[in-house]
């Protein structure tokens, strides 16, 4: 439901860097991302919103001094950044540097193993095409 809302409000209203502020800076956490998560699948979101809330959710993590809450966010963000990457809603050369900087930082973490595997799987592939 609150996907449906946002979308129709982020398509007709005429306030919509509000909006976009307000969903880029809440809180971090299952929910928000899941919503973000639909709404790019739903709605075409500016890039620097997506990039500025996925930059939010990288140094949410890199914040958080509970590590088991850490190891519990890393986790989600690496599953939603995947998810972004593979649905090619985010093009991997726009955030290279800090999501591979992450992935380094929690490669303790096995999706930000996997994270960091993809995105190596897709700059060899890129530069092949090339």
């Amino acid at each position: 439901v609150c996907v449906c809302v946002c979308a129709d409000l982020l398509l007709h209203h005429h306030h919509l860097r509000r909006y976009f502020s307000k969903l880029v800076h809440m809180d971090m956490s299952l929910h928000s991302m899941e919503v973000v998560n639909l709404l790019t699948n739903s709605v075409d979101l500016p890039t620097e919103f997506v990039h500025m809330y996925i930059s939010n959710c990288l140094q949410r993590c890199e914040k958080t001094q509970d590590k088991a809450i850490q190891h519990r966010l890393v986790r989600l963000v690496c599953v939603f950044l995947t998810s972004l990457i593979r649905n090619k809603i985010v093009d991997v050369k726009d955030l290279f540097y800090e999501v591979q900087a992450f992935c380094i930082q929690f490669s303790h973490v096995r999706e930000a193993a996997g994270l960091f595997r993809l995105l190596k799987e897709i700059t060899q592939q890129q530069q092949q095409q090339q």
